[in-house]
C-alpha cells in the first residue's frame, strides 16, 4: 500500500473511531475539531504538485520541512565541534562573546586545535619576553601620505564596512557608540553616512561604492557638491573608495527590497521598497590613471583627508598597472584596504562567495610586495580585512604587511549576533541584520555599545601580550619569521618560506 493510501485509510478509520467513542463519552467529539483540519491538509497535500514529498507522504512530510528550518541551529548547538563550524566556529564565537561581556575568556585543559594537522599555525615565542610595563598598550597608526593635510591616528583594530540597511539602526548606533568609547574607527559601508553613524559619536571611515550612495545625482553618478558637503563632517576621518569586496568581488552590493525602507532609500537616494543593486563598476573612472586622478580629486574636495581604496585582489596585472600609474602621475592613495575572498556579507551569490577572489593572506602579501617593488609602501598604509576574530589573526596579517586590521563579523557578534545565518532574510532574531522594528527593539544600544568597546579593548590587550611573549617591544618589529605554518606531520615552515 502506498503512503498516501495509508494516510487515507488511517484518516477514515480514526474519524469513525472518534465518532463512535464520542457516543460513549461526549467530550471526545472535540477531537474531531482537531482531526478535520489535519485531514484537510493531508488531502491538499495529495493533490498539490509543488512538493513531491508531500504528494507521496501527506501530512507527515511537513515534519521534514520543520526539521530543515531548524537545521543551522541544530548544527551549531548539538552537532559541530568547537573548531569545525563555519563560517565562524564555536571556539571563536565563544571568545568574542566572553570578551565583549568581560567574562573569563581563558581555556581549560589545553588547546582544542589539531596541532599536527596541515594548516595549523602558531607564533614563535622568545626566551626573553618584554616587560609589560614598558609596552604601549594602545598602539596606533597614523594615516596620511605626502598630499594629506588632515592625517588620522587610528587604532590597529577597527570596525569593517557594514552599511545601514544591511544592519539595523540599533546595531549601527551600538557600533558607533562603542567605537567612540574605545577610541577606534567605524567604516560606514557603501550605504552612506546615516544619522545613526553620526549620533553614535565615533570616528567614521566613509566608504563610497559604485552606487555613490550619499553623493550621487539622479542618474546614479558621482555628485561633487553632495560629496564635499558630507566629506567635511568632523566625524568623518577618512574616505574609502570601494572597488570590490571579498565576499562578492566584481558583483556589486545587494540590498533586498524588504530592507529598503523609506528612511534608507532617502539616505541612499534610491526608490524605496525595491531591491537595490550597486553596479559592479564605477562610472567616475574606467582605468588606472583616471582612478588616481579621481582619488586626488576626492582628497582635494574633502579638504585633505586621507583617501584610500578597498579591493579584493583578482587580476594581479591590474594592481601592478595601478602602481605604475601612481609612479607615473605621482599620485598615491593614503591607504589600501585588502579584503580577502573569505570576507562576509549579508547577501551574495554562492558562486561569488565560494569561488571568486583571492584569499586574504596571499593577496595581502602580493599587495605589500608590489608596493615595496615600486617604492610606494612608505606612502601607503595597508588595512587587512577578512575573518579576524582574535589577536593571533591580527598578528599573522601584520606579519604579512598589514598596518591595521578591520573586523566585521566579530563586531557583529560583540553587538549580539548569534550566527543565525538569516542576514539575507530580514529576520535576524537578535535585531542586528534586519529592518524589522519588532526584532530590532531587542538590541539595547547602551549595553551593546559597551560590549563592542570591551571586545576591542580585550583583543588589543591580547595582541600586546602576544608581542610581549615574542620578545617584541613594538609591532613594527614583527616579521614573517615569527609565524609558523604546518605543511605536513613533520614539516613546519615560517611565513618567510611560505610567502617568499
Amino acid at each position: 500500500m502506498k503512503p498516501k493510501h495509508i494516510f487515507i485509510v488511517i484518516s477514515v478509520l480514526s474519524f469513525f473511531l472518534i465518532l463512535g467513542l464520542s457516543a460513549l463519552w461526549n467530550p471526545l467529539k472535540y477531537l474531531l475539531i482537531l482531526h478535520l483540519p489535519l485531514v484537510l491538509i493531508g488531502v491538499y497535500d495529495i493533490f498539490q504538485k509543488k512538493h513531491s514529498i508531500l504528494r507521496n507522504y501527506p501530512l507527515v512530510g511537513h515534519f521534514r520541512f520543520l526539521l530543515e528550518s531548524f537545521r543551522s541551529e541544530i548544527q551549531q548547538y548539538f552537532v559541530e565541534t568547537e573548531t569545525e563550524g563555519t563560517p565562524v566556529n564555536r571556539q571563536f564565537r565563544s571568545l568574542i562573546y566572553s570578551r565583549s561581556k568581560q567574562q573569563n575568556s581563558t581555556t581549560p585543559f589545553g588547546s582544542k586545535m589539531h596541532m599536527y594537522a596541515n594548516g595549523y599555525e602558531c607564533m614563535t615565542h622568545s626566551m626573553y619576553p618584554k616587560n609589560k610595563k614598558e609596552m604601549n598598550h594602545d598602539p596606533r597608526v597614523t594615516f596620511g601620505g605626502k598630499d594629506c593635510t588632515q592625517p588620522y591616528s587610528a587604532s590597529i583594530l577597527n570596525i569593517s564596512a557594514m552599511s545601514f540597511g544591511s544592519l539595523s539602526q540599533n546595531a549601527i548606533l551600538a557600533m558607533s557608540k562603542g567605537a567612540g568609547i574605545g577610541g577606534f574607527a567605524h567604516n560606514t559601508g557603501e550605504g552612506g553616512v546615516s544619522p545613526y553613524h553620526i549620533e553614535g559619536g565615533g570616528d567614521l571611515i566613509w566608504q563610497i561604492g559604485t552606487g555613490y550612495f550619499g553623493c550621487r545625482n539622479e542618474e546614479g553618478n558621482f555628485d561633487e557638491t553632495k560629496f564635499t558637503k558630507m566629506a567635511h563632517h568632523p566625524h568623518i576621518k577618512m574616505i574609502e573608495l570601494k572597488l570590490s569586496q571579498g565576499a562578492k568581488p566584481g558583483h556589486g552590493g545587494i540590498l533586498p527590497a524588504s530592507k529598503n525602507t523609506i528612511e534608507i532609500s532617502n539616505i541612499r537616494g534610491v526608490e524605496p521598497h525595491t531591491e537595490v543593486h550597486s553596479p559592479p563598476y564605477h562610472t567616475a573612472f574606467t582605468n588606472a590613471d583616471e582612478m588616481m586622478l579621481f582619488i586626488q580629486k576626492l582628497r582635494k574636495l574633502s579638504g585633505g583627508k586621507p583617501i584610500g581604496f578597498k579591493l579584493c585582489v583578482g587580476s594581479k596585472d591590474e594592481f601592478i598597472d595601478l602602481c605604475k600609474s601612481m609612479v607615473k602621475l605621482n599620485i598615491t592613495p593614503d591607504f589600501i584596504t585588502v579584503d580577502g575572498g573569505e570576507g562576509g556579507t549579508g547577501a551574495a551569490p554562492v558562486e561569488f562567495s565560494n569561488s571568486m577572489g583571492m584569499p586574504l593572506r596571499e593577496s595581502l602579501w602580493f599587495v605589500f610586495k608590489t608596493l615595496r617593488q615600486y617604492h610606494l609602501k612608505d606612502e601607503i598604509k595597508l588595512i587587512a580585512s577578512g575573518k579576524v576574530f582574535s589577536a593571533f589573526h591580527m598578528i599573522r596579517l601584520m606579519a604579512l604587511g598589514a598596518d591595521t586590521i578591520n573586523s566585521a563579523r566579530a563586531m557583529m557578534m560583540a553587538v549580539g549576533c548569534i550566527h543565525a545565518l538569516k542576514c539575507n532574510t530580514n529576520k535576524c532574531p537578535v535585531g542586528v541584520a534586519t529592518q524589522d522594528k519588532s526584532l530590532m527593539r531587542g538590541l539595547d544600544v547602551k549595553s551593546k555599545s559597551v560590549r563592542v568597546a570591551n571586545f576591542h579593548e580585550a583583543t588589543i590587550l591580547a595582541f600586546v601580550e602576544l608581542l610581549i611573549a615574542a620578545g617584541l617591544s613594538d609591532v613594527s618589529h614583527l616579521r614573517r619569521k615569527h609565524i609558523l605554518h604546518r605543511l605536513g606531520p613533520n614539516n613546519m615552515v615560517s611565513y618567510e618560506e611560505l610567502y617568499p
